[in-house]
């Protein structure tokens, strides 16, 4: 009897370890088979370089996903108009109309005043510092608790470096001039503007220059050179302005339905973020080379008087964008959290960057 029990539990034994070593792997397997098919809108109309077509653009992004997860994860890209208006990608991901869509942060102001630290600031973080407050300053943690309440997650995938001021048919010599002026141009930089006396506008980039044309707006701001040019806007106006005061490094942002975003595994989650993180690296290379070409291209030969605005008028913009940030910080405990974090790290990287790139700037490079 005793030779039968021993018999009996070595065999159980046996068969349980088996059953363990061959349903891990298994389990493994299966996870690993199974895909996923996902729908992402952007705020920009297909074939926009840098947004929709090209290097780091949402097509590249989900041509990356694709090949990094061995088309477990396939994602299907509509343009702006394509399946949603180009400013509801908030809504539809949060709804879970679709589960991913590509745009600019600042586009959800009224939804959370906090979105805007995460596209760009006025006077703010430039590329390099933006990287440092995102990946590695607690930045993105934030973004997600900012969005949390909304059911969704949230991680750069995109910059443009610094952006132009944009482009007006008439000489700013003085804040007066901005009285009355008609003007394209999103996020707290609008508001700013508004305080100024400037009638404020937020158009699309596809319906940007016809409007400029037609004289319904007097001056615009889209993105820089290369993105501007290719929208026919040194047609329209011919006095482009810079300094890059409003946008001083503007993130693309990926947005991502949470549940949708739990349901993948780990690896497929990890292929997403690192997609993202090299099109975030790619997309603002690409813009670097891009704009230098076209800036030479339209003061030379294209007849545009490059300006840079007076410093009354930037001494302006700068005091209006402190009080709208410090009223808005003030009015909302999640918009300080994120305001405290942003300017903490930014007073720490000024310094730095005074002893670093500011001094390369001013005087090595010549």
């Amino acid at each position: 009897m005793k030779t039968n029990r021993r018999k009996f539990l070595s065999t159980s034994i046996g068969a349980g370890v088996v059953g363990v070593a061959l349903g891990a792997p298994a389990i493994v397997q299966a996870q690993s088979q199974q895909t996923f098919n996902w729908k992402m809108t952007s705020a920009y109309p297909k074939g926009a370089p840098f947004y929709m077509d090209g290097p780091g653009s949402a097509t590249d992004l989900a041509k990356r996903i694709g090949e990094m997860s061995n088309g477990r994860l396939k994602i299907q890209v509509y343009g702006a108009g394509e399946l949603i208006p180009a400013f509801e990608g908030f809504d539809a991901v949060r709804s879970g109309t679709v589960e991913m869509n590509h745009a600019n942060s600042y586009f959800w102001t009224g939804k959370t005043f906090a979105a805007q630290y995460f596209t760009a600031v006025p006077f703010g973080l430039n590329f390099q510092g933006m990287n440092g407050w995102l990946y590695d300053g607690g930045g993105i943690d934030l973004w997600n608790e900012v969005y949390a309440p909304f059911g969704m997650v949230a991680m750069p995938c995109g910059n443009t470096g610094v952006q132009m001021t944009g482009w007006f048919k008439k000489k700013i010599n003085t804040v007066a001039d901005l009285k009355g002026l008609k003007m394209r141009i999103p996020g707290l930089a609008g508001k700013v503007y508004a305080k100024l006396g400037v009638d404020v506008k937020v158009l699309p980039g596809g319906e940007i220059f016809p409007a400029l044309e037609r004289g319904v707006i007097d001056a615009a701001e889209f993105v820089g050179p290369f993105q501007d040019r290719r929208l026919g806007l040194q047609k329209a106006a011919k006095f482009y302005y810079t300094t890059g005061w409003h946008e001083p490094a503007t993130t693309s942002e990926l947005l991502i339905n949470k549940a949708a975003w739990e349901k993948l595994p780990k690896d497929l989650q990890a292929v997403v973020q690192n997609a993202a993180a090299a099109c975030n690296v790619i997309g603002e290379a690409w813009c670097q080379r891009n704009n230098a070409e076209a800036m030479e291209d339209l003061v030379k030969k294209q007849g545009v008087t490059a300006l840079q605005l007076p410093d009354s008028v930037v001494a302006a913009m700068r005091a209006e964008t402190k009080k709208i940030l410090d009223e808005s910080a003030a009015a909302d405990p999640m918009t300080k959290k994120v305001h405290d974090s942003y300017f903490a790290f930014k007073k720490s990287y000024d310094s730095w960057a005074s002893y670093s790139e500011a001094t390369y700037h001013s005087k090595v490079r010549g």
